[in-house]
């Protein structure tokens, strides 16, 4: 052997040994995880009705939302155990669960009975009337992460003890049993969800402050309980309006509740920013809290007051909602990348829990967004190649956005209505006409499929027709949860 050759196995022999000295040393350390984060998004009775019309409504007939740019999508089927046309609480909670239950139900399991509450003695408290052997609670998504020791995060429009945001966080025979729900989200107290942990959760934003409120105190609580007291004493940093929340530096702060309204949080057509954050603020603040655990976290964010402007058939509402809704999901993708550029630890979902009856009715001319001098697709409809107003049957216009049922239904002919104008279809508080005459505020949801997009890890498994129970299993896969 050669001096060459011996130079070259003597070097390879110390590479060798230099390597399996490495290998071996106790001191290294292991690459730590990526975080594994999950948002997801749910416009509450956002069908795609809706959101074509909220296009429109923004953007214009070839504009684009946030929610139309994303790249995976899917159809899902949204029937309950019971019904063909489902309520937002057995549909929130087959997709936090994986299990079909009953309308009227939170995250229990497919037998429970929607039990109705019952009045207290003083004709208040609607008190619990589920009984003791009414089913079982199913493991929701939120806890799963919990579990796993991520943290975790709800926001809403409505009350944060509505049915969307209650079936991530609490299980009971009816959605109306407020107090209860509210209850199961303060860390230690009597009725606490344990499947919580012993810390809670992290963030909890939107309206509902009367739940948390005894009576003496203007609230609904029969029990005198003070539930913000009780969750600024397990170390939640509180707030009630946007000059408290907007100085809270949620990078900082351990855990974030914000109640900012007594029900629900105001229409964003109405909303005052002086005292209430926009669904986008709260969803980033969201994330701040959350972002700083090295495990990652969930959070639920709902665009709650799109199905409460359908119910009351004031279109406008509901689209200037959905568009809200939209920023939301534009924010949090943007602040995401921040750290996550490519997506590649977070999983972003956005769908909604069912439909509603709107309607795009006839050969309208395309009218491009709306803006001052033009309503859009709030307006009438157009013959789209003279841009005459068309009438009915009776000689008077009707508007474009028409519902299937609704409060605003001419009980005789429509010729009283030749005058209509869009200076009234396109006013904020304008009821579009129905079909079926109903109740004010008791437009009913549709049975339609709705639409689901994705973004991010795992999002390439969402395709094609599917049911909301396996958006459940699906999100799981994703995240490993």
């Amino acid at each position: 052997m050669n001096r060459k050759s011996l130079s070259v196995a003597g070097l390879s022999a110390a590479i060798t040994l230099l390597l399996a000295g490495c290998s071996s040393n106790p001191a290294t350390e292991p690459v730590a995880a990526a975080p594994k984060n999950v948002i997801f998004f749910l416009g509450d009775g956002m069908g795609m009705t809706t959101m074509t019309a909220a296009r429109i409504y923004a953007v214009g007939e070839d504009g684009e939302l946030t929610m139309d740019t994303l790249p995976e999508t899917a159809f899902v089927k949204t029937f309950s155990n019971d019904a063909q046309v489902t309520d937002s609480a057995p549909s929130m909670s087959a997709y936090m669960t994986g299990v079909k239950m009953n309308n009227e139900v939170i995250s229990m399991s497919a037998d429970t009975l929607a039990l109705d509450p019952v009045a207290d003695v003083n004709g208040n408290k609607l008190a619990n009337n589920c009984g003791t052997k009414n089913g079982s609670p199913v493991t929701t998504l939120l806890e799963s992460a919990k579990a796993k020791g991520l943290s975790t995060g709800v926001v809403t429009t409505t009350r944060v003890t509505h049915a969307t945001p209650a079936a991530t966080y609490a299980h009971i025979c009816h959605r109306d049993l407020e107090n209860d729900i509210a209850a199961a989200a303060v860390p230690g107290g009597v009725g606490y969800n344990s499947a919580l942990g012993t810390s809670g959760l992290d963030v909890l934003l939107g309206g509902g402050k009367q739940f948390f409120t005894p009576f003496k105190n203007g609230g609904k609580r029969a029990d005198g309980r003070d539930l913000v007291a009780e969750m600024k004493a397990k170390n939640y940093t509180y707030a009630s309006n946007s000059a408290e929340f907007n100085a809270i530096d949620g990078t900082k702060t351990e855990r974030l509740l914000g109640l900012f309204t007594s029900s629900h949080m105001s229409y964003d057509l109405d909303r005052d920013p002086a005292k209430e954050p926009s669904l986008a603020e709260m969803t980033t603040k969201a994330m701040d809290v959350l972002g700083k655990n090295a495990k990652g976290y969930f959070l639920m964010v709902e665009g709650g007051r799109i199905d409460h402007a359908l119910h009351e058939t004031t279109a406008k509402k509901a689209l200037q909602d959905t568009l809200a809704f939209d920023n939301a999901i534009k924010a949090a993708i943007t602040k995401a990348k921040i750290s996550d550029p490519t997506l590649a630890n977070t999983l972003i979902v956005v769908t909604a829990d069912h439909d509603h009856t709107l309607v795009l009715n006839g050969y309208a001319k395309r009218t491009g967004k709306t803006a001052t001098g033009n309503a859009g697709v709030l307006g009438l409809v157009k013959n789209y190649v003279t841009g005459a107003v068309e009438k009915d049957l009776d000689g008077a216009p009707y508007s474009i956005i028409g519902f299937g049922n609704g409060e605003n239904r001419t009980q005789a002919s429509r010729a009283t209505m030749v005058s209509l104008d869009e200076t009234v279809t396109g006013a904020n508080t304008y009821h579009q006409e129905a079909v079926i005459r109903v109740a004010a505020g008791n437009e009913t949801h549709g049975g339609t499929d709705v639409f689901l997009g994705a973004i991010g890890k795992g999002a390439d498994s969402f395709l094609g027709t599917i049911d909301n129970t396996k958006v459940f299993s699906l999100v799981k896969a994703a995240s490993g949860l």
